[in-house]
């Protein structure tokens, strides 16, 4: 665990698990706006295999609008990253914690969506957990 991400795991095959994910996230109105996939992108450059590792972002695009209507900016610092990884059979899931990441910018417009946004992954890894 580190101080800018917090994280699960749940006992699924990674695509299945996105999926899972997905459908989580939604219930707590955020949803993926992007994914890269990580290992397909390193075996296409580099020839070489790798866990399956995809980089997702999160969003709710009320919540990025009310930032980037603030401040133009913000988009830098958009979406809310959530890794996920194969470990030891099971997907687990790394969350960018939005309020250490969004924080960097000392805007409160910033702060009060982080805080909402944190909240909202929170509440998604709780569910996840719940499984």
């Amino acid at each position: 665990m580190t101080d800018y991400c917090f994280s699960t795991q749940i006992d699924q095959p990674i695509d299945t698990a996105i999926e899972t994910l997905k459908t989580t996230l939604m219930s707590h109105h955020l949803g993926i706006v992007s994914d890269v996939n990580v290992a397909a992108i390193v075996k296409n450059k580099l020839d070489e295999d790798m866990s399956a590792y995809r980089i997702l972002g999160a969003c709710n695009p009320k919540m990025a609008k009310s930032m980037i209507d603030q401040v133009p900016q913000a988009g830098a610092l958009l979406p809310c990253t959530i890794v996920a990884r194969e470990a030891d059979g099971k997907t687990v899931f790394d969350f960018m914690d939005p309020v250490v990441v969004l924080g960097i910018a000392n805007n409160d417009t910033m702060n009060t969506v982080a805080a909402d946004a944190k909240q909202r992954l929170e509440a998604v890894v709780i569910d996840l957990e719940a499984l």
